[in-house]
């Protein structure tokens, strides 16, 4: 199944190789068009996957502040999500 990140009709993300955690996909990095992302100062904890890392998504005008996030150093429960990036508020994701 392949599962899209979309933000004004731009994909951001397409992979074959989601991983779903709490109902949120985390893209591999490298399926990532890493060049609509900016990296944010916000970052917040999480007690099992340790601390995420914000983007906000600059696609065609419109600034989606904070609307990807990542962990780069998730604690030993939340390994499996190193090098992915989830992606939530105006952002669409799509699976088919």
């Amino acid at each position: 199944m392949a599962v899209e990140a979309i933000l004004n009709d731009v994909v951001i993300a397409h992979s074959t190789s989601t991983k779903v955690v709490e109902g949120n996909h985390y893209f591999p990095r490298e399926d990532v068009d890493m060049s609509m992302l900016e990296k944010s100062d916000t970052r917040t904890f999480c007690s099992w996957k340790g601390e995420a890392r914000y983007y906000s998504l600059d696609c065609d005008g419109t600034l989606a502040k904070d609307a990807a996030w990542t962990y780069p150093d998730p604690k030993p429960d939340a390994a499996h999500v190193k090098d992915h990036i989830a992606f939530w508020g105006d952002v669409e994701i799509s699976e088919d």
